[in-house]
């Protein structure tokens, strides 16, 4: 009997296991961990993206990155031209229980348009909002604004009655060090639910089996894991330990498109890296600021050879760019994607004509777990930099070190890379690069330059409604910022991911995001 019972109880401890390994859970390891839970509390596209999986806007990018209805199924814009009527989903409900109604959505965008947000740049021509109906509400806008759907696909949408609970109203902010509940707690109507967050080390998703949409993937669970070394990643890889990355090293693809159990899925990101230069009048090192003069940015643009980035550091995987904007993007037109060439010697001749004294030392501020070989380039252009009788300190550190410099005027030449989500359009960095700090405006103008001229280009187009007029707009605009060399772009850089044989289905998105909702596993994953 003893021995019967030993085998009836290995039997059930199989059968256990075999109904974990049944479940389909993806692992995801990403080359660093997100903010925050409260998808309002940084700039971030990462963090925004991860918690859409957890959180929805009223409207959403389909497969084919086209707008579409999410918790709100229809909208007009009203007689005034100025007021938007949404026309909410009824039935759904948060993840805990919580009915969704027209109260949540006015909250949500009081949080997130609130003076003290990091976000509110990503609703530039927001007003106000008042409930119609228990599923009808009204966003008051500041003028004619063409963009506002765009602008909405990245406004998750929180629960008034548990952001009140749990005094959570106000926005929290990674970069000021402004915490809360929401920080550490979720409560979304996405497809998936938070079930457990270890900062820094894992995030488990469950999914929603009350999502209020059709489910196309078949997940049960995702777990996030950041692995911020780029050789532990693809260790992991093809060991098997995580099943999906968003960002394959790019030296590395070879090897894993040799690997038997292992994919690599390939694009170039629409994302564009730039370097910016402090407008100020000193350097943090108290020195006069040689960088207002559009000179002296343009003997550093021309001692970059963008060519040796490309092939050696990129590894050919990037597309050099001589525009702000790649390509698909509206507003973009191949005239302005020239590039002025790498001519050291003509730097030095722009250098001391401007006066720039031999030496000139100055911070060079990347992160080290930010933009595709960030690190690499930066290392590769303060070398550059070197040679034209310059001085960079390369100072290199996580996002949440460098943040809160480049947000507060603390360092000087820095770097960015712009997708221009979510609006998928050149007004984005027009707007919240290019346009003076001024209300919703310039969040991310962290040099503090200001041009009367571009700005009134930029709102221009802001209240365009005629979609030729606004781009041609735009365009002008966009010829000020390359003339005045305000940033200097230096690529698109490249997207890869990889996924082992269990992942059936993963969709790959110009804008890098991955959206979860749509990938499957494998029988038997």
């Amino acid at each position: 009997m003893k021995l019967r019972h030993l085998m009836l109880a290995t039997a059930a401890v199989a059968a256990l296991s075999g109904t974990a390994q049944a479940e389909n859970v993806l692992k995801w390891g990403a080359n660093r961990d997100i903010g925050s839970l409260d998808p309002y509390s940084f700039g971030d596209s990462f963090t925004i993206n991860v918690l859409n999986h957890v959180y929805e806007g009223l409207v959403r990018y389909s497969k084919d990155l086209k707008i579409e209805p999410a918790l709100a199924e229809s909208w007009e814009i009203l007689d005034d031209q100025i007021t938007w009527r949404f026309k909410l989903r009824e039935g759904v409900t948060f993840h805990n229980g919580n009915p969704f109604t027209a109260e949540d959505v006015v909250a949500s965008l009081t949080r997130v348009s609130h003076e003290t947000s990091p976000l509110k740049g990503n609703l530039p021509a927001y007003v106000s909002s008042k409930v119609v109906d228990d599923h009808s509400v009204d966003i008051t806008l500041n003028g004619t604004y063409p963009l506002l759907l765009n602008d909405l696909t990245n406004i998750h949408i929180f629960d008034e009655e548990w952001l009140t609970e749990n005094d959570a109203l106000m926005p929290t902010d990674v970069g000021a060090g402004t915490e809360g509940y929401a920080t550490y707690n979720a409560n979304g109507t996405g497809p998936f639910i938070v079930d457990s967050r270890q900062p820094d080390a894992k995030t488990v998703f469950v999914a929603n089996a009350d999502w209020w949409d059709e489910p196309q993937h078949n997940l049960d669970k995702i777990e996030l894991t950041p692995v911020n070394s780029a050789a532990t990643r693809v260790a992991a890889l093809l060991s098997g330990e995580i099943s999906f990355t968003n960002d394959a090293p790019v030296q590395d693809l070879p090897r894993l498109a040799a690997a038997p159990n292992v994919e690599v899925l390939e694009g170039v990101d629409l994302r564009t890296v730039m370097i910016g230069f402090p407008f100020r009048d000193a350097l943090t090192t108290g020195a006069p600021n040689p960088f207002k003069e559009k000179a002296v940015r343009e003997a550093l643009y021309k001692a970059i050879d963008l060519d040796l980035i490309h092939q050696k550091v990129m590894r050919g995987k990037s597309r050099t760019a001589g525009a702000t904007v790649a390509p698909p993007i509206p507003g973009y037109v191949e005239a302005l994607d020239n590039l002025p060439g790498y001519d050291p010697e003509a730097s030095k001749a722009l250098l001391a004509e401007a006066g720039v004294p031999e030496g000139l030392e100055f911070e060079f501020n990347c992160l080290s777990d930010g933009l595709v070989n960030e690190e690499q380039f930066c290392q590769a252009i303060a070398s550059m930099w070197s040679r034209i009788g310059l001085a960079p300190k390369l100072d290199v550190a996580p996002r949440a070190v460098q943040s809160p410099k480049r947000t507060n005027g603390k360092t000087d030449v820095y770097t960015l890379g712009w997708a221009t989500l979510p609006l998928l359009d050149s007004y984005s960095p027009l707007l919240q690069i290019f346009h003076s700090k001024t209300g919703n405006a310039g969040v991310f103008n962290w040099g503090g330059w200001s041009y009367p001229e571009l700005d009134a280009l930029i709102d221009a187009a802001g209240q365009e409604l005629d979609l030729e007029a606004r781009l041609a707009l735009q365009t002008e605009a966009l010829q000020m910022v390359k003339d005045e060399m305000i940033m200097i772009p230096l690529h698109q850089q490249p997207m890869a991911w990889a996924v082992t044989g269990e992942v059936a289905e993963m969709p790959l998105f110009a804008d890098a995001k991955p959206r979860l909702w749509f990938a499957r596993m494998g029988a038997g994953s």
